[in-house]
């Protein structure tokens, strides 16, 4: 179970790249609704695995996790700078469909209800 600590500094690496997500200028990035859906962190803080997910799909979210992966480096010193963390950690960015899923059982629901 992670510390405190663990999830406290998760929270705010999260706030971070999703404010750092918009000054990006790589074309599979800009432009495109991108959402950090979640980040696993080790136990002593120095890697974090960080999944993304976009409103386009699961190929979208995979392009973007490439090119954030690419600009892991720049990510990485820019939270470093901002939350003066020691160390930051190094990162992982994977591609996760969980909006999609989200999307498709709320159609899903509408469908049995008869709503729209």
């Amino acid at each position: 179970m992670p510390s405190h600590q663990s999830q406290r500094t998760a929270e705010d690496i999260r706030r971070e790249i999703i404010a750092i997500l918009g000054d990006l200028k790589d074309p599979r990035v800009a432009g495109k609704m991108i959402t950090v859906v979640r980040i696993s962190m080790a136990s002593d803080n120095s890697y974090a695995k960080v999944y993304i997910s976009a409103l386009d799909g699961m190929e979208s979210a995979a392009a973007a996790a490439k090119a954030l992966n690419g600009a892991q480096g720049f990510i990485r010193r820019e939270i470093g700078k901002n939350l003066h963390l020691r160390k930051a950690p190094e990162l992982k960015f994977v591609a996760d469909d969980s909006i999609e899923h989200g999307m498709k059982i709320i159609r899903e629901l509408n469908d049995l209800t008869g709503d729209e």
